[in-house]
């Protein structure tokens, strides 16, 4: 199937060269999907496990049962990556809901 691409605003068909270039860089992007989709997972879990660090420090407000809480609940988000083996799980994740404070 031919490809094509512009230059100087006309429609041209590429080369074998360039076929070859661009097919294995559409080969690199497929095959890193998994790899990109993890780390969208890891970035929100990172950036919520951050935005809640002040539940684990000793000056921390919380009575001991909720502290119990949070950290239950940073657990479940730093296991969150675990099992995940496709996109479709990694874009399927559900972050745990966070307690009350």
């Amino acid at each position: 199937m031919a490809r094509f691409k512009y230059v100087n605003n006309e429609l041209i068909e590429i080369t074998g060269t360039e076929l070859t270039e661009l097919e294995a860089k559409e080969l690199e992007f497929n095959n890193n999907l998994f790899d990109r989709a993890l780390e969208e997972v890891r970035l929100k879990r990172n950036n919520l496990l951050a935005k809640t660090d002040w539940t684990d420090l000793p000056s921390s407000p919380l009575t001991d049962e909720k502290k119990s809480e949070w950290q239950t609940y940073r657990t479940n988000l730093r296991d969150i990556t675990e099992g995940i083996t496709t996109v479709e799980q990694a874009r399927a994740v559900e972050f745990p809901e966070k307690p009350s404070k």
